[in-house]
């Protein structure tokens, strides 16, 4: 298995777990927690194969992907009253997620040879889109577009970083380690000690 390969891998079973979550606060039925699971799962990285025109998208050519997601929905639908909050189980499963979602995102576009543009753009898709596709299915505000929470720009951050490390020549797999520690440290800071970036505040008109 491919490093690129592993990190699908992680960044389904994450999102899946962090979809079925969301599902279980809906208190959807069985079906329901496969369908938000999946969706969350490879929505991002659907987005990514199909903006970059690969031969395949990545869950068709290996379905195993779909079946991860639902047995991980499946455990979640009967396990989820286990944890004493769901909600914040949630916001930890989709940081990590976020975290090793990026880094897949931006590697398979880099692989690919495209302009540092358009990894960096990848890397933020693949990790924003899956959870913002689970947050609007569910009826919740996108955690992507809430006030004051790094998200998108830590996604950024980290395909940037990507892109820094592959500039300098590291190994591939420190490339992707160190998209995702720095992507999993920004969005971990933003959720416990309310890092963020300055946020727009209207002003009122001069007379």
């Amino acid at each position: 298995m491919t490093p690129l390969a592993a990190l699908d891998y992680a960044s389904v079973i994450v999102f899946a777990i962090s979809g079925a979550l969301a599902a279980s606060r809906a208190q959807l039925d069985l079906v329901g927690f496969a369908f938000v699971a999946c969706l969350t799962a490879v929505g991002g990285g659907t987005l990514r194969d199909v903006l970059l025109n690969r031969d395949a998208v990545f869950w068709i050519a290996d379905p195993a992907y779909i079946v991860i997601a639902c047995l991980v929905a499946a455990v979640v639908f009967f396990t989820a009253h286990l944890f004493e909050s769901r909600q914040k189980a949630l916001m930890w499963a989709d940081a990590v997620a976020l975290s090793v979602a990026v880094a897949a995102g931006a590697g398979v576009a880099l692989k690919l040879g495209q302009p540092p543009v358009i990894v960096a753009l990848m890397g933020v898709a693949t990790g924003c889109f899956g959870g913002l596709m689970r947050d609007v299915v569910c009826n919740e505000v996108p955690l992507v577009l809430k006030q004051g929470e790094l998200y998108a720009s830590a996604a950024l951050a980290g395909a940037l970083a990507l892109l820094f490390a592959s500039y300098i020549e590291l190994p591939s797999i420190f490339e992707f380690i160190f998209c995702g520690i720095l992507t999993f440290t920004l969005r971990a800071g933003s959720m416990i000690w309310g890092w963020s970036l300055p946020v727009y505040k209207s002003r009122p008109p001069k007379n």
